[in-house]
């Protein structure tokens, strides 16, 4: 076990010299590649993830999501085998995008709602990308077609929903296992219906917490502001070691490899750096996708994109690594999750594209220019946060309306006479 840490140590080591002489040698397509990732980070993910993050924190402190998790309880455990309080965790994951989910995960481990298997299950399926995100970014932005975006949203939410299920039957029932939470068990001794139990877990949650509004807002604002410049570093990073490495031309090998498999599989191979530059980074495969060839069909570009918005790109994956690092949750599952989510997305896109798209496998594309409100795509952070809490809104009514309408299919106990 030793011998192979230091093999792994000395590979790091030598990869980061490498990536440094790279750096020297091609000094302007670096300051460009930064310059870009930091693009990204300013216009999109800070305004669509610090202000969640920061709501996320205050609504912790105060007990709104024990109060949402005692009311989604019945829900998530039968679906999810996660606690009720992962619907929140959802929510919010689908209105910001990753990598929220996990940050309030770790946060529902460190307040012992959560389990180490709880946890994975739970950061499974709601790392995701945020509805803005997939609609000006990538439907408009590269792709020009604003009727794409209804697909790309709906593919790959219920490929999350998907995996939420099947990542159900990962790690066993121990006993003992289930967290340690002294308001939800207490919560559970309240005479009364539901929402009584969930007013008494969120007063008691606040109790607990006891801290006033002023450091409340301090603590969430620093602990977000941290976890936000950590993603900007991470997106940064590897924009610069994705472009350093099409310099040299060492994707030359894994375009080929990717394009001898899309073509044994019947797929247009002209699709290969859409996937390979997806691997790395999300924004620069969607990209690439959106700029293909005209001869490719467009179902199969928006699949290539279900693909790459689903996978995440190591840039995420870090991004999860990094949050997950103070907690015992391991990154196996995680990763065997992103897999099995960028597998279904492109599925679903191929099975919804006649309902939703209609007959024709390649519909005009939109001309830019056509419309002028909708040609371009220009970072909005008003857009962005009101579009966020529309969506968080959205997801909520709707888990908690679920959650009503299981009470009408729960077997009904008969009292013993």
């Amino acid at each position: 076990m030793a011998a192979s840490q230091r093999l792994t140590h000395v590979l790091v080591t030598l990869a980061l010299l490498i990536l440094c002489v790279l750096m020297v040698l091609y000094p302007a397509a670096t300051w460009h590649a930064g310059v870009r990732g930091l693009s990204i980070w300013w216009d999109v993910l800070f305004p669509s993830l610090f202000p969640f993050l920061v709501l996320s924190e205050l609504l912790l402190g105060f007990g709104i999501v024990h109060f949402l998790g005692t009311l989604l309880n019945p829900l998530m455990r039968p679906l999810f085998r996660v606690p009720g309080s992962g619907g929140f965790v959802f929510a919010v994951s689908c209105a910001s995008g990753y990598p929220t989910g996990a940050k309030l995960t770790a946060q529902l481990w460190e307040q012992k709602l959560v389990t180490r298997e709880e946890g994975e299950r739970l950061v499974a399926f709601t790392t995701s990308s945020d509805p803005i995100f997939m609609i000006g970014a990538v439907s408009v932005g590269f792709f020009h077609n604003v009727a794409i975006a209804p697909l790309l949203v709906v593919s790959h939410y219920a490929a999350a929903f998907l995996v939420g299920m099947l990542m159900r039957f990962h790690g066993g029932t121990v006993k003992g296992s289930q967290p340690d939470n002294s308001s939800a068990s207490s919560a559970k001794k309240i005479p009364g219906n539901r929402l009584i139990r969930a007013i008494y877990a969120m007063h008691e949650a606040r109790k607990a917490d006891g801290r006033a509004f002023g450091e409340l807002l301090r603590h969430a604002v620093s602990s977000s502001l941290r976890l936000i410049i950590i993603v900007g570093g991470l997106v940064v990073f590897f924009s610069v070691m994705l472009e350093l490495l099409v310099q040299t031309g060492w994707l030359g090998g894994l375009y080929g490899i990717t394009e001898q498999l899309l073509r044994h599989s019947g797929l247009p191979p002209s699709l290969s750096p859409s996937l390979v530059g997806g691997l790395f980074e999300v924004t620069l495969g969607n990209k690439e996708a959106g700029s293909a060839g005209a001869s490719v069909p467009l179902v199969y570009k928006v699949a290539a994109a279900a693909f790459v918005l689903s996978w995440g790109g190591l840039s995420v994956h870090a991004q999860i690594m990094s949050v997950l690092s103070n907690t015992p949750m391991r990154y196996a599952p995680f990763l065997f999750a992103r897999a099995i989510h960028a597998l279904i997305a492109p599925l679903l896109v191929l099975l919804l594209w006649t309902p939703m798209m209609g007959r024709s496998s390649s519909p005009v594309l939109m001309e830019p220019g056509f419309i002028p409100s909708l040609s371009t795509y220009v970072p909005d952070w008003g857009l962005i946060f009101l579009t966020g809490i529309i969506v968080f809104a959205s997801i909520l009514v709707l888990l908690l309306f679920l959650t009503i309408l299981s009470y009408f299919f729960k077997p009904r106990r008969h009292a013993k006479k």
